[in-house]
């Protein structure tokens, strides 16, 4: 089976390197669509062998996509942006999947590095190049509606799911969003499209949670319950929806609407990691709540789910220390070390712990290495606050 990647692009010369160095030994054909340039990317991509196309943009990411798959020859399509990077571990699973004559789609699990919220997406990105196939919505962009509308005409096909993270996403990382603007254009495209498309939950969910980020609260929760009934039974979107409703309500500190929410995401039968955004928030308002057994319970949920969550442990930890629990505590804060080394909030409160255990040494050791990584994270205010409250209480560390 021939692969292609394809993907859209502007002024991408930071990440694009990386990108295609990810997919090389998976693809056979790289397809990339330059939408106005100004930088190095169209020669970055040229030096990985892509076929690069031109495209005046309009404001429509479906419209370039499009344009892109015109490009396409092989077999199957990858589509990634330069922001993400295929893992190379999924390698496998992707070619025995493709492999598979009843698949027309298989989604796969991305890990939205830095997102201040839902830690894991479903994204459909690998998909056959069917001449039916296309993109819908012009931000946000996506083929399910056009692989919907194929299967009821030819119910033989069926969609795939691969477990494991398959895609890492640096673009949700504040710095990105606040850099490429991407909250303002974002807004201007999904209230345009929701003007001529006011049942769609989809628009709904994604404009209902850019307006609670925002900090247009009201009326996000306003979409965000209007979208409730125009969901049916797409368990993935309502998934979205909860959530969201809940963070809107969090920020309200309307407690108990929100744990509702949360509790009703959470029952929905979808990939159980998609779900680690709801239990984490529901453990945090639970332990604000002083719920501390129901929060504990969040937590580990999370991490039976990903054993790999460094804030469920952080998380925990937090949550054994409110307890008394500190032995607990401890083992928690240095699972979650042992997974993110620079993990500064898990040193200092490692400190904390073992100093009211008795361990001075070794909290000293652990609030040095809070205050180093405070300070190599451009985070001098904490580091400051920290060795100031430490030599109120007459402990001496490094300067």
């Amino acid at each position: 089976m021939k692969v292609s990647l394809c993907t859209i692009v502007k002024d991408e010369e930071s990440t694009l390197s990386k990108c295609l160095n990810s997919v090389k030994k998976f693809v056979d054909e790289i397809v990339v669509l330059d939408t106005g340039s100004t930088d190095k990317t169209v020669k970055i991509a040229q030096g990985y062998g892509a076929k690069v196309h031109h495209f005046k943009w309009c404001n429509d990411f479906s419209a370039a996509r499009n344009e892109a798959l015109k490009y396409v020859t092989g077999d199957w399509v990858l589509v990634l942006d330069a922001d993400e990077t295929l893992t190379p571990e999924i390698i496998p699973q992707l070619r025995e999947a493709i492999e598979k004559e009843e698949y027309l789609l298989i989604n796969l699990v991305r890990d939205e590095i830095g997102a201040a919220q839902s830690p894991y997406s479903m994204v459909s990105r690998l998909f056959r190049n069917h001449s039916d196939i296309h993109f819908t919505r012009p931000y946000h962009a996506l083929v399910d509606d056009s692989v919907s509308e194929i299967l009821r005409k030819e119910p033989h096909w069926q969609i795939g799911y691969i477990q494991g993270i398959a895609i890492l996403h640096s673009g949700y990382q504040q710095s990105q969003i606040t850099q490429k603007n991407k909250l303002v254009r974002a807004k201007a495209a999904m209230e345009e499209f929701l003007a001529t498309h006011p049942d769609d939950a989809y628009v709904y969910s994604k404009l209902g949670a850019l307006y609670v980020d925002l900090g247009n609260i009201p009326q996000g929760i306003q979409l965000l319950s209007k979208g409730v009934t125009f969901v049916n039974e797409n368990h993935d979107i309502l998934y979205e929806l909860y959530y969201h409703l809940g963070i809107a309500y969090s920020r309200l500190k309307n407690f108990g609407q929100a744990i509702a929410h949360y509790q009703a995401a959470i029952k929905l039968p979808i990939y159980p990691i998609l779900k680690l955004g709801a239990y984490n928030n529901l453990g945090n308002l639970l332990k604000e709540k002083g719920d501390f057994n129901g929060a504990k319970t969040a937590y580990e949920t999370t991490l039976k789910i990903d054993p790999s969550f460094v804030t469920g442990y952080y998380n925990l930890g937090m949550t054994f220390k409110a307890m008394g629990l500190f032995k607990q505590a401890i083992a928690s804060y240095v699972k979650a070390i042992d997974l993110n080394p620079k993990y500064a909030q898990a040193y200092q409160n490692l400190g904390v712990v073992l100093l009211k255990t008795g361990y001075l040494d070794d909290s000293l050791t652990a609030f040095n290495e809070a205050i180093a990584l405070h300070e190599q994270q451009n985070n001098g205010f904490e580091a400051e606050q920290l060795r100031k409250g430490l030599k109120e209480m007459g402990l001496v560390v490094r300067s």
